[in-house]
């Protein structure tokens, strides 16, 4: 492949080099003869089979592969299967392999919990308060239980979900009570966490369910599943075991490298080994061994989304998202790329062995050839760390031709739920009642969550132009996953991003300091985003379910079968949707207007599709008005001068205020 194509500014070339950091290094001597995903890209030339963007090629047995298109009697596939039949099954088998995804990096945060309560790993309970209320909502009783106690049954509990065959996850009842009401009725309250993916596994094998909606139905319990089960597992289990995220400053981008220090960079999506690999980086006897080889110190940095869960908790900087994690090894200037699950390009090994650079896979579902395998296990999570941090300062000497660009930015991460809370409202008056108080006088005009991966396919930056065009019409975004590491680039998560946004938005952020943009965390955080709905709707004034609440999602450049899965749960928990620049149904009319039309009937919430920022601002900001003017939150109201008859009809029924002689007034 001929690398010597130079990714210049303006030159119309690949998407996704669209940031100056990364045409910088791609262009840079030191990355001749690199071939990255930029290049991969560029070369191939050509559009992918419409049968299968669109969801209509089916391989689910040896008779075919078979295309299908709607319609035509004779484009059904060998069994007779058609196109609104093997729409759905695909559907439901890209949702079952994103939940799943999420499910076993839910199973193995509660197992590193279960351990870490008992005393089994370096890692400590650091956070008891959310621990007692976890209990809690699992009904648990915290009274006269010490810390240890209590975390061993509370891990022990939410383990038992995973494998649970009947009854109801315990954290669906955190959904608003006519939530639930519709998750009965409709039949897709999730039994156990396994148990749906296997189901939906099942459903789709050849000459099993051939009705689409019965299909679509099991995708949305498999999906709920995931946001109020396992993911939500894992993100409260992360909080009470490494510390809640709280507002912190720091940096992303390539510049974020350090000429002069020994430089590991830590990708995938499980804390456990980040958190290890933090808490070595500063230990006095590895940085006595960087020092001997000659390098100041020890510098580790994140990359995709285990990058966005030390980010937030201890304020480590973001080297890369998942469209730059090549181009960070393209540097020359990494010593270790540490990876674990998830999002991880097999193109990553090439280009290291083009450099000093040493791979080092850690889980054993996830090797890659060329790569040193070091396998994590939780209870010698630090003696792991060690070795491979000892690896890694090894290389620093070999350290060759190398650039490092000088492109960072400051940013403001760590808004968690609970963060939010306090920040609104302080210890004692935490609350979202001043969030709902300016959505319904107007000074904001709704929420809108910008959630996902970045993608090679898109050629504009959506998540940056979107997200600018939400704020300045005084839209409060709340962002996750490597659409993070793309808005904090763009200065979007400072404090200082506040002028970019509209009269009433900038005036409620200038009150509580906050940017704009909201970093709520990983991509395995999303279930922040449906607490704070869900708080939302609890607080008052803006509706009695999330589908009534001025909010749109959407994720503009999805490339996992994570993103559909989320997408899933938050279509089904009342949400509506955008997806860009495709969807996987499109082959199917009957199956795509189920999708954005009769899914907005059964659950108040829907799918939709966009291409340009353009198109998904309108259409959101469009959904966002919709729900204003259904509040009645549309209408301007006069201002009424109150005289003292109407201030004692006001007070009538105030305890305190108007009473009668001999009252509590």
């Amino acid at each position: 492949m001929d690398t010597s194509r130079r990714f210049e500014k303006g030159n119309g070339g690949c998407p996704g080099i669209q940031c100056e950091a990364n045409r910088e290094v791609l262009c840079n001597s030191c990355a001749e003869g690199v071939v990255t995903a930029a290049h991969r890209v560029e070369s191939r030339g050509i559009e992918p089979c419409l049968f299968g963007k669109g969801g209509t090629c089916c391989k689910n047995c040896n008779m075919g592969p078979c295309q299908i298109i709607e319609g035509v009697e004779t484009m059904v596939g060998v069994c007779g299967a058609d196109a609104s039949t093997v729409a759905a099954r695909n559907f439901a088998r890209i949702v079952a392999g994103g939940a799943a995804a999420h499910m076993d990096h839910g199973r193995g945060v509660a197992f590193a919990f279960l351990e870490t309560a008992k005393g089994e790993t370096p890692y400590e309970i650091k956070d008891g308060i959310k621990l007692r209320e976890t209990a809690l909502r699992l009904g648990i009783d915290p009274a006269e239980k010490d810390k240890t106690d209590l975390a061993i049954e509370v891990g022990e509990f939410l383990i038992s979900e995973f494998g649970q065959q009947q009854g109801v996850l315990s954290f669906v009842k955190r959904a608003p009570a006519p939530r639930q009401e519709i998750w009965k009725n409709t039949g897709i309250i999730p039994r156990g966490i396994d148990r749906e993916v296997v189901e939906i596994m099942h459903r789709t094998h050849m000459g099993v369910d051939q009705h689409y909606e019965n299909l679509l139905f099991q995708a949305a319990r498999c999906a709920l599943a995931d946001g109020w089960g396992a993911s939500m597992i894992a993100t409260e289990l992360s909080d009470i075991m490494f510390g809640t995220p709280v507002p912190l400053r720091t940096k992303v981008n390539i510049g974020v490298l350090k000429e002069d220090e020994v430089n590991i960079t830590v990708h995938g999506h499980e804390p456990v080994l980040a958190e290890a690999l933090a808490m070595v980086a500063n230990d006095p006897e590895m940085v006595a061994a960087a020092k001997k080889a000659g390098a100041k110190g020890i510098n580790l940095t994140g990359v995709c989304c285990t990058g966005n869960e030390i980010l937030m908790r201890r304020g480590i900087p973001i080297s890369g998202s998942f469209v730059q994690q090549e181009v960070v090894l393209a540097t020359g200037a990494v010593e270790a790329m540490v990876v674990d699950v998830q999002c991880v390009m097999q193109g990553l090994s090439p280009v290291a062995n083009h450099y000093h650079t040493e791979l080092i896979t850690t889980s054993s579902k996830a090797k890659i050839p060329g790569a040193t395998h070091i396998q994590f296990e939780e209870g010698r999570a630090l003696d792991v760390a060690k070795e491979i941090t000892k690896r890694a300062i090894s290389k620093y000497p070999e350290r060759g031709k190398h650039f490092i660009p000088v492109h960072q930015m400051d940013v403001v991460a760590g808004f968690s739920h609970e963060t939010i809370n306090y920040i609104l409202g302080g210890r004692f008056r935490a609350s979202y009642k001043p969030l709902n108080d300016n959505i319904a006088n107007g000074r904001i005009r709704g929420v809108a969550a910008i959630v996902g991966c970045d993608n090679y396919k898109v050629m504009e930056e959506v998540h940056i132009d979107l997200a600018k065009e939400l704020i300045a019409n005084d839209v409060l975004v709340l962002v996750t996953g490597c659409a993070a590491t793309g808005m904090g680039r763009a200065g979007l998560l400072s404090p200082e991003a506040m002028e970019m946004a509209g009269d009433g938005l900038k005036e409620v952020l200038e009150a509580v300091g906050c940017p704009p943009v909201l970093h709520m965390g990983s991509c395995v955080d999303n279930s922040r985003l449906l607490i704070a709905a869900t708080e939302m709707v609890h607080t008052g004034g803006l509706g009695e379910d999330i589908s009534d609440l001025p909010m749109a999602g959407c994720a503009p450049q999805w490339m996992s079968e994570k993103a559909v899965s989320i997408g899933q749960y938050f279509v089904s928990s009342g949400a509506y949707v955008v997806f860009g620049p495709s969807f996987p149904t499109t082959g199917s009319k009957v199956v795509t207007d189920f999708c954005f039309k009769e899914m907005q009937n059964l659950y108040g919430g829907m799918w939709d599709l966009a291409q340009t920022s353009n198109d998904f601002a309108n259409k959101m900001i469009d959904r966002i008005n919709a729900k204003r003017a259904a509040l009645g939150l549309d209408k301007k109201k006069e201002r009424v001068l109150f005289d003292m008859a109407m201030r004692r009809e006001l007070g009538s029924g105030i305890p305190g205020v108007g009473c009668k002689p001999g009252g509590v007034g």
